[in-house]
């Protein structure tokens, strides 16, 4: 115990050595040595005199990372396992089960098995809830489960997992996996390429690259770029994709920081491959960073269309900084600018609202800059896109049926009660979507919109000042509107509902692999671009 708390103490005494060294913090030295010699003092005597066994390492990872929350949602610290975590995202490189896992309280889900890999071999599903790992109960593992799944290819793994109430067994061989950025690309018709670039890894310009050459090959003569659901990832890399669109010495993006060093710009460091070619970007509420890079600075020098829906706006750049034994700190060291000089940031977490909560730039306080050509762009929410496509938009109701996983949940149900044999022809039928309001039912599904919740504690504030009998009726009318609302708000989303539901349920039988090719048949937004790229005036005017 005594070791271990020496360690703990030697740790901070060493941190006030890097940071006296380091120029940025040399102002402030004193109040952080003060408050490091506060916090040793007290971490000390707290280890040393409480009531029953403490564990220093839990205690510190609680400290740690209730301090970085009050920053932002990206400024993390990383222990030995989520460094190769993070190694691994990176490089594209994976050795395990070759699924997509969520990670649950007493629980490990299987998102989506990768079909022809390890999990899928093994008969695993999509829904499939893995409740102990070897030897290992989920319930009781304290770290992330999933990393139980990881290890050296060849190696056996065994899981018990439980399908439709029944606890069943697989012996699961591990593999590696290559965890491709551009994991589809096609023809849409005779003369339209389509590529996905799924996220920015080291690979994600070069499979990019690839795939155009090879589309350009087939005859495609306009491009349809996906960036929908693309996460983002390395900054040099959405530079890099940028690059195969528009000429040597271009701004793609800068970065800006109180720090003077991490002040850069980022242009073009190569010959394009194509700068006339016609080209479409798709994006959506889960297009982030890198791909807010891509889209924004192809928007800004009037290179492509883009089209969707606003963007996630995470105009924050982080960088990761080396700690000792193994572990290390992502930071957010400055903020990244399109070339037009717009700042992309949605959420202001250094202002937050009387509960803590980051606010919102409100949409009266958009900046405008301008592109190329002279065409209005705003910073403040993301990318805004030059043709929006309200079907992709999620509203309130979905969003609270997706983050109850409830879409995925009649997915996994549809599929051990239903067979599915033509991708092209396959839809959600009314009657589909009448069995899902029926299990949205059966699962108690209920969500509490914003207005709501301010008018219950409006209610509240008013009743504490006896004023409850004076609004009363106006109360009740209200919450009857709203009760109104929710019950018909299933029904006024059923377009997009129902397009979420075609694509979880597609996965299950096709595989993401399955879903891009029905995508390019019968996706709206790809309907969309290809409208536009099929209209040169249309193209060329959006562009004006």
């Amino acid at each position: 115990m005594k070791k271990l708390l020496h360690k703990k103490i030697v740790l901070p005494v060493l941190a006030i050595v890097v940071f006296f060294s380091t120029t940025a913090f040399k102002n402030d030295f004193f109040e952080i040595a003060k408050q490091i010699e506060i916090f040793t003092t007290m971490f000390k005597e707290l280890n040393m005199n409480y009531v029953d066994e403490t564990n220093p390492g839990e205690l510190m990872d609680t400290a740690i990372k209730s301090m970085l929350d009050d920053l932002d949602p990206y400024t993390q610290f990383y222990n030995e396992q989520d460094v190769e975590s993070a190694r691994i995202n990176n490089a594209g490189d994976y050795t395990g089960i070759g699924a997509k896992v969520l990670t649950l309280k007493d629980k490990l889900v299987i998102v989506e098995p990768y079909k022809n890999y390890a999990a899928d071999k093994a008969g695993l599903k999509a829904g499939d809830e893995i409740i102990k790992v070897d030897n290992v109960l989920v319930s009781d593992f304290k770290d992330d489960a999933a990393n139980l799944l990881q290890g050296a290819a060849g190696t056996e793994v065994n899981v018990t997992y439980k399908r439709q109430g029944k606890t069943n067994t697989a012996k699961i061989i591990r593999e590696s996996l290559e965890i491709k950025a551009v994991p589809h690309y096609s023809m849409v018709d005779d003369k339209t390429g389509y590529i996905v670039l799924r996220k920015f890894n080291e690979k994600a310009s070069t499979e990019t690259l690839g795939a155009l050459r090879a589309l350009k090959n087939q005859g495609a003569t306009q491009l349809i770029l996906d960036l929908r659901g693309n996460p983002g990832g390395l900054l040099n890399e959405a530079v890099n994709v940028t690059n195969i669109f528009i000429p040597k010495n271009q701004l793609v993006v800068t970065t800006k920081s109180k720090v003077k060093k991490y002040n850069k710009t980022y242009y073009t460091k190569r010959d394009a491959i194509d700068t006339e070619i016609p080209l479409v970007v798709l994006i959506d509420g889960s297009s982030a960073s890198a791909s807010e890079i891509v889209s924004g600075a192809l928007q800004d020098v009037d290179r492509a269309v883009v089209v969707g829906s606003r963007s996630f706006g995470k105009g924050l750049v982080q960088r990761p900084k080396p700690l000792t034994y193994g572990t290390q700190m992502k930071i957010t060291i400055s903020r990244y600018y399109t070339p037009s000089g717009r700042c992309i940031q949605a959420l202001d977490y250094w202002n937050r609202d009387e509960n803590g909560k980051a606010t919102r730039t409100k949409k009266e306080n958009y900046n405008a800059f301008k592109t190329k050509n002279g065409r209005d762009v705003f910073d403040g929410g993301g990318v805004q896109p030059d043709v929006e496509i309200e079907l992709s938009k999620q509203t309130p109701i979905t969003r609270a049926i997706l983050n109850e996983n409830l879409v995925f949940n009649y997915a996994t149900e549809y599929y051990f009660n239903n067979s599915v044999d033509d991708l092209k022809g396959f839809e959600v039928t009314d009657s589909n979507f009448k069995n899902f309001k029926k299990y949205l039912k059966k699962s108690n599904f209920n969500f509490e919109t914003k207005t709501e919740k301010a008018l219950s504690e409006a209610m509240t504030v008013a009743e504490e000042e006896e004023l409850e009998g004076v609004i009363n009726s106006e109360y009740h009318n209200l919450s009857a509107a709203l009760q109104a609302y929710k019950s018909n708000a299933i029904d006024d989303n059923k377009a997009q509902l129902k397009s979420l539901l075609t694509d979880e349920i597609i996965k299950r039988y096709f595989y993401s692999e399955g879903l891009y090719d029905y995508y390019t048949s019968n996706n709206p937004e790809i309907k969309k671009a290809l409208g536009i790229l099929n209209n040169p005036a249309q193209y060329a005017s959006i562009l004006r």
